[in-house]
């Protein structure tokens, strides 16, 4: 999975075996299989589907409902830090290999 600030450059990526590239440019269409999400500190990803039902990511979805409310217009806010979710991301796509 790749991470950028919602405003970084290109550089600012790295990357992660398993993961999912983020795409800075809006426009860009997000892969098929993946949902954009947006940490709490604006750092964004896309996630690989099958990841949301893995208990640790539905518990920040969970919370992200609870803290946004179901109307958000736009990327999915996650309310958390990029090392946090990096970490909970990491696990789930360990568990699911």
């Amino acid at each position: 999975m790749a991470w950028r600030k919602k405003s970084g450059s290109e550089s600012s990526a790295s990357s992660s075996p398993g993961a999912s590239p983020c795409y800075n440019d809006e426009r860009e269409k997000v892969p098929k299989g993946h949902v954009p999400m947006v940490t709490g500190c604006g750092e964004r990803v896309v996630v690989p589907v099958r990841l949301l039902a893995d208990p640790c990511i539905a518990e920040l979805l969970n919370m992200a409902a609870q803290q946004y409310g179901y109307g958000q217009s736009g990327v999915l806010q996650i309310p958390c830090d990029a090392d946090h979710f990096r970490r909970v991301v990491s696990g789930a796509l360990q568990r699911r290999s």
